[in-house]
């Protein structure tokens, strides 16, 4: 696997160097140590990455300096000489990224009421259908339909939103991995430029089912759906932008950038439905909300295009490329008639090698971090994921919101996670690591405080449901929405706690792993939360809530199992 060659010849200087001085030269070069005998070293003051070779002379004054972790990050001196308007920084990315979030938080509400008007107004055709006798009520895209609030519609909608959350998932685990793959190859840029014309085609099909039911079939939504897979979805739009992030920022200031596109993100969610909500109060017309999300992809696609710069340097696209080609080279070399990469390429599940790192320079305690991490961040995504449509369709039943006391709600809580991933959460890393210089920090793998704030934010997430399920009145429940917010912060430390435990030019494929776990937890979780919510719901409608609290509680578990280096 093209993992295992990477670190192999990155770190073989770096176990070399590890050896005691007693071994002679013929044995250094020669006969290489075991990789037991290597990994039986690690302890737990052990860095847990191996140092980069290439740029291990210009990085390192001292061993000591080396031990201390005191070594230059190398990246700063990628785009040294460049003029300001063509060197990247997150600031050419974020303000085009928080206008095309605004448009995602804006119409996520939106476009689940229309969903349930369309399959509200089949469900009266059907029934008429069958007898006659009954009466059809007209459906109004926006307003308070009682007859859409009903048990029966409420289980119809939250099936077709698992059908396309499915048919996206699916897309998405088999795109996501490739994507981030070819953005180290050849810059991120181009892959986000990609993803957001997806988003653009997804507008586009929706705006015609609202529009036109009566020649568009709402199941043509589907479609839409499909689209947003092909393209990686959000998902791998967010592993780009912190791919990109990676790409330029030291590793100890990786959880605030990334909390940065995560508050721009929020953002766009809080903020996004205060807009919508404005819109369709002054025009009266729910697919108003649509066309203004295009104009906002689109825009985020023309800047993406033409003005951001890009972040990976031609030297380390070049790199990305040859180890990729000698790779699969020698993969092919070694197979009959090239069946061996065919058959691999068959592999969905062949990205997620990169967290099972087996080469010198690896250790027990890098893949003991990486699967825990992954394994998290997967389940806390998943719980995301499976979550969102279904407060949108229980307030409806439970407490008779309309669309715009949801783009409230969603608001409200948004904004409070906003404020935690841009406010708090920069404090905080800045009060438990003290005033140090990030850039002279070396990669080494989650530190204690990445650890302390991934299992505070998942007892803060898990704290919440609980109290979902318990809220019988709509305060208390808006009181509970923002307590979750405040567990936002994990999110973006466990992705930056990933990319240190890798060499600098695997973070697109190691986010890209990321972004394949991301697409299967999309389809798992909805399958189970929604299936769940679809049988309970007249019952006690609350079971989904428990279940997700629960999901929270093994979380936290396993987030015991991360160690700090």
């Amino acid at each position: 696997m093209e993992n295992e060659q990477i670190f192999e010849a990155e770190a073989n200087a770096d176990v070399r160097s590890r050896l005691p001085p007693s071994r002679s030269p013929h044995q250094q070069s020669g006969d290489q140590p075991a990789i037991g005998a290597f990994e039986d070293s690690v302890y737990e003051g052990t860095p847990l990455l191996a140092g980069d070779t290439r740029h291990e002379r210009d990085e390192s004054t001292s061993s000591k300096n080396d031990e201390e972790g005191s070594a230059e990050w190398f990246g700063a001196r990628d785009f040294e000489g460049r003029p300001w308007w063509n060197k990247p920084s997150i600031f050419w990315l974020l303000p085009a990224f928080l206008l095309s979030t605004l448009a995602f938080g804006g119409i996520v509400v939106p476009k689940i009421d229309i969903i349930q008007s369309l399959i509200c107004r089949e469900y009266q055709a059907q029934r008429a259908m069958k007898d006659p006798s009954q009466r059809i009520t007209p459906v109004i895209f926006g307003e308070t339909n009682p007859v859409c609030n009903g048990a029966e519609v409420s289980s119809l909608v939250a099936k077709f939103n698992l059908y396309g959350t499915l048919l996206t998932g699916i897309l998405s685990a088999v795109t996501s991995p490739k994507l981030g793959q070819i953005s180290d190859r050849y810059g991120r840029t181009k892959v986000m430029a990609f993803t957001s014309l997806g988003m653009l085609v997804t507008e586009i099909i929706t705006i015609a089912a609202a529009k036109m039911p009566d020649v568009v079939p709402f199941n043509w939504i589907l479609l839409s759906y499909a689209f947003d897979g092909i393209s990686g979805s959000f998902i791998a739009a967010l592993a780009l932008m912190h791919a990109y992030a990676s790409d330029i920022t030291p590793p100890a200031k990786r959880n605030v950038t990334f909390g940065f596109f995560q508050g721009s993100l929020f953002s766009g969610i809080a903020l996004g439905p205060l807009i919508a909500a404005s819109i369709i109060d002054a025009t009266g017309d729910l697919v108003s909300v649509f066309y203004v999300a295009t104009v906002a992809h689109s825009i985020f696609l023309l800047v993406v295009v033409f003005i951001v710069p890009e972040s990976l340097s031609k030297e380390r696209q070049m790199a990305a490329r040859e180890k990729s080609s000698s790779v699969a080279y020698a993969d092919h070399a070694l197979s009959a008639n090239g069946l061996r990469v065919r058959l691999k390429s068959l592999n969905l599940l062949a990205p997620l090698k990169t967290l099972w790192p087996t080469g010198r320079g690896s250790s027990g305690a890098v893949r003991r971090n990486l699967v825990f991490l992954a394994a998290v961040d997967t389940t806390m995504f998943g719980v995301a994921m499976g979550t969102y449509s279904i407060i949108v369709i229980y307030t409806s039943n439970e407490f008779g919101w309309g669309t715009t006391d949801k783009l409230y709600f969603v608001s409200i809580v948004n904004i409070f996670r906003v404020t935690n991933l841009i406010v708090v959460l920069p404090l905080l890393s800045r009060l438990l690591r003290g005033p140090r210089d990030p850039s002279k920090m070396a990669e080494s793998g989650a530190d204690r405080v990445d650890v302390f704030i991934i299992r505070a934010a998942i007892f803060i997430d898990a704290l919440g449901y609980v109290g979902y399920s318990t809220s019988r009145i709509a305060p208390l429940f808006v009181f509970w929405g923002v307590m979750t917010s405040f567990g936002s912060m994990g999110s973006p430390t466990l992705q930056s706690a990933l990319t240190k435990h890798v060499p600098p030019e695997q973070t697109g494929a190691v986010l890209g792993a990321m972004g394949l776990l991301h697409a299967l937890a999309r389809v798992v979780a909805p399958t189970i939360f929604s299936g769940i919510y679809s049988v309970t719901v007249g019952k006690f409608d609350q079971t989904v809530f428990v279940c997700l609290a629960a999901t929270f509680g093994l979380a936290f578990v396993l987030s015991w199992f991360i160690r700090p280096h």
